[in-house]
């Protein structure tokens, strides 16, 4: 199929390999506004077929996520398998044999000149043990894997993510905390560009262009988070020969209803603060 080659300015490339978790988190932001998945699962080979359509520069790579990626039954294939130009991140909870992992998969292939990990490991205090993350963080760090875990600041759980990042970081472990988005005791947390985006209260439209690729677990794209996770219609699909992408602004009728992680106000890949994902104008009613 034809290559597809990443507009200048996007930053970010997501691939949904699966939604399916092995936690059920209260805050997991991909319920952001309920649960509406799509749920089509793409087996690995086809996967390797739509990334590798691919061209990306040395600093954007592809980012593996989910739900939880290493539960899709080919997600190793799937790093194996995909380009070797195409460098490869993974969001992860590392509830995985890291072990086996680590026998199949090249430390080299999940490294690369970047400002944070590229194996970026979810702390959730609620439902992880911090000793045993921490051993598995430390084996994979061992064996030459690029390595940093993450912890949310929920308020039920911020003293606990700070008593974990202070433990970690004795530990010689990059720990890095993200600002909590989403709803909790009737209040909206978190930094938001365009004000009413995420309220929920109505629906208006607008003019929105985002500058990342997110593409779902059948391989379809999506103009934003909020469309991935409330299975909207999608704009294409990477198993699609004839799929390009088009970097323009495309008409919206949902927001107020957008997800967090498409308005927020964020550290860009080079972790320079002030990004946002997209950019929206003409808000009206």
């Amino acid at each position: 199929m034809k290559n597809i080659t990443i507009p200048s300015n996007y930053n970010y490339i997501a691939a949904f390999l699966t939604f399916a978790c092995n936690y059920r988190c209260s805050y997991c932001i991909n319920y952001f506004s309920g649960k509406n998945f799509a749920n089509k699962i793409i087996s690995g080979n086809d996967w390797v077929k739509a990334l590798n359509r691919i061209n990306s520069r040395e600093d954007l790579p592809v980012t593996l996520q989910g739900g939880e990626p290493s539960l899709h039954k080919d997600f190793i294939y799937i790093i194996n398998n995909i380009k070797p130009t195409l460098h490869i991140d993974i969001l992860t909870n590392l509830q995985f044999d890291v072990d086996e992992f680590s026998d199949k998969v090249d430390s080299d292939r999940l490294k690369r000149d970047a400002p944070y990990a590229s194996i970026r490991v979810s702390y959730h205090p609620a439902v992880m043990n911090l000793n045993d993350t921490v051993l598995k963080v430390k084996r994979l760090l061992a064996l030459g894997f690029s390595v940093g875990v993450w912890g949310v600041l929920h308020p039920e759980q911020k003293d606990e993510i700070i008593s974990a990042q202070v433990a970690c970081l004795s530990e010689g472990i990059d720990f890095r905390t993200k600002e909590f988005l989403g709803e909790y005791n009737g209040q909206l947390y978190g930094t938001y560009k365009y004000v009413g985006s995420c309220s929920k209260k109505s629906k208006k439209q607008c003019l929105c262009k985002t500058t990342e690729l997110i593409v779902g677990p059948g391989a379809a794209v999506y103009r934003c988070h909020a469309d991935l996770y409330e299975n909207r219609q999608p704009i294409g699909n990477l198993l699609d020969e004839n799929f390009k992408i088009e970097d323009i602004p495309r008409r919206c009728n949902f927001f107020g209803h957008c997800n967090p992680c498409d308005v927020k106000v964020k550290t860009n890949r080079f972790q320079e603060f002030g990004h946002t994902s997209v950019n929206i104008e003409q808000i009206s009613d």
